[in-house]
């Protein structure tokens, strides 16, 4: 029998191809993977809100550990497995250090929250790509460090999206002395999140509440963020277009995003007989 029970897939770079779609043989082969008692996860830096228009392609889907980790949800029950969100003192800090370089702000929580006037300007944070998502799913504030005072509520993690590399290593720099996981996605983002909100621990409380060892976890990524998550899993996949630093960390490379390396994953080895 196999050893693996549950596969878990980053979205960006990963089981989403570069127009932000999942193909119709990956998913037919997640179909697969449901139909035959294995666990199909999302393992993502989005929220909730920005899952949803791909939620409904896959209804079997219960388990999503998303906001890189620090949110572990069943969709079945409608209610929180584990969370860890960012002290209020503390995302007050990251707005006061963010507002030292022109920056587009992301809060992501029960909400996906960014400033009115900066959607229009994505491109010039290297974020293009993501603006038609941003433009459905998003609350745009006239000005995000007035709204959090007025509004505070729990933040799960922040986005700090950059003009260039530089900039962002600046702000990284400026914020390393404070308690966060702060981690480089894209081009020249900068994810900042609690001690402890990481993809690779979210997938292990994912886990311990279902009663499985992450040696029968595979994890699949392209990006830094899902370092953590690869190197606890009992097997580690990199897309063909993962970066380097996961590339020399995985056991194994499949195809990448644009020509169905996630349907390899699953065929491959979730489902592959031993």
């Amino acid at each position: 029998m196999n050893q693996y029970k549950l596969i878990a897939f980053d979205m960006d770079g990963t089981l989403l191809n570069s127009e932000k779609k999942i193909s119709p043989e990956t998913l037919a082969s997640i179909h697969h993977a449901f139909a035959v008692g294995k666990e199909v996860v999302l393992s993502t830096g989005r929220c909730l809100p920005e899952l949803q228009e791909y939620l409904s392609l896959i209804p079997e889907l219960r388990y999503i550990v998303c906001t890189s980790g620090a949110l572990v949800y069943d969709m079945k029950e409608k209610q929180a497995i584990y969370s860890n969100a960012l002290a209020e003192e503390t995302v007050k800090q990251i707005i006061e250090i963010s507002q030292m370089e022109d920056v587009m702000l992301h809060f992501l929580t029960t909400e996906s929250i960014v400033e009115r006037d900066k959607v229009s300007h994505m491109q010039d944070y290297e974020m293009g790509i993501y603006q038609p998502m941003f433009q459905k799913t998003t609350r745009k504030v006239d000005d995000i460090a007035a709204y959090f005072l007025s509004h505070p509520s729990p933040i799960e993690k922040i986005n700090i999206y950059h003009t260039d590399p530089e900039a962002r290593s600046r702000t990284m720099n400026r914020l390393k002395k404070y308690p966060l996981e702060l981690i480089f996605a894209e081009s020249s983002s900068l994810e900042c999140s609690s001690i402890g909100a990481t993809k690779g621990n979210g997938l292990q409380k994912l886990c311990d509440h279902l009663h499985i060892s992450m040696a029968e976890v595979i994890a699949v990524g392209d990006a830094d963020n899902d370092l953590d998550v690869l190197g606890r899993a009992g097997l580690s996949i990199a897309m063909e277009n993962a970066n380097p630093n996961v590339r020399r960390l995985c056991k194994v490379t499949v195809a990448d995003n644009d020509h169905n390396g996630c349907k390899e994953a699953i065929d491959h080895y979730l489902l592959r007989q031993q």
